[in-house]
């Protein structure tokens, strides 16, 4: 009897206790405690979406006065590991099935770094547009994702990779600026050096 009370009471609290409020959150998907979270309202999560302990998810709605159009939305089966950091004050986009490792860094927006303008956390924000990160792709740990950047399907980033540009689908890059070095051979099931490629 108890053992059976306990199978009924356990989904109902891990629903109470690992789902924050105002956001819409997808069935089977839990947060960690604790968690950063801004203008839940903003945020929407698929379905059995796995978010580790300490993640921040930053959609603004305004900044210092000015008004932002920050929205995340995280596809179905995300996982999105511990440390995380997401900043967007755009409509940011993470595709279905997505692996984010450990203390990841994403954003669409940064500073305005003008010696002239005083404090720099009261200059306006930028943006080089927003972020997008296709399907079945995977977030190296400590890698950073800046702002304008798509990553295509299946798209593979090394640990503490620093992504300033687009990424195509089926490509691995990797360094400070990171650059594509492997590619999907769908022919050989392989992951390819582009410089081998480049030497056939």
């Amino acid at each position: 009897m108890k053992r059976s009370l306990k199978a009924l009471v356990a989904p109902f609290m891990k629903r109470l206790v690992h789902r924050p409020r105002g956001m819409s959150l997808g069935k089977d998907s839990y947060f960690r405690r604790p968690w950063y979270i801004t203008n839940p309202d903003r945020i929407e999560i698929g379905a059995r979406a796995r978010i580790g302990r300490h993640v921040v998810i930053n959609a603004m709605g305004s900044y210092e006065g000015v008004a932002q159009n920050g929205h995340v939305r995280l596809g179905d089966d995300v996982y999105l590991g511990s440390y995380t950091q997401i900043h967007a004050m755009n409509p940011l986009e993470i595709g279905d099935g997505v692996v984010i490792s450990e203390h990841v860094y994403i954003s669409d927006t940064s500073h305005r770094i003008d010696p002239r303008e005083g404090l720099i956390m009261k200059q306006p924000l930028e943006t080089k547009g927003p972020v997008r990160i296709g399907r079945h792709v995977f977030l190296g740990y400590g890698c950073s994702i800046l702002p304008g950047v798509t990553l295509g399907d299946h798209a593979v980033v090394g640990a503490r990779a620093l992504v300033t540009r687009d990424v195509p689908p089926y490509s691995l890059v990797a360094g400070s600026p990171a650059r594509v070095i492997k590619t999907f051979d769908n022919d050989t099931g392989r992951w390819e050096s582009v410089n081998r490629k480049a030497e056939a």
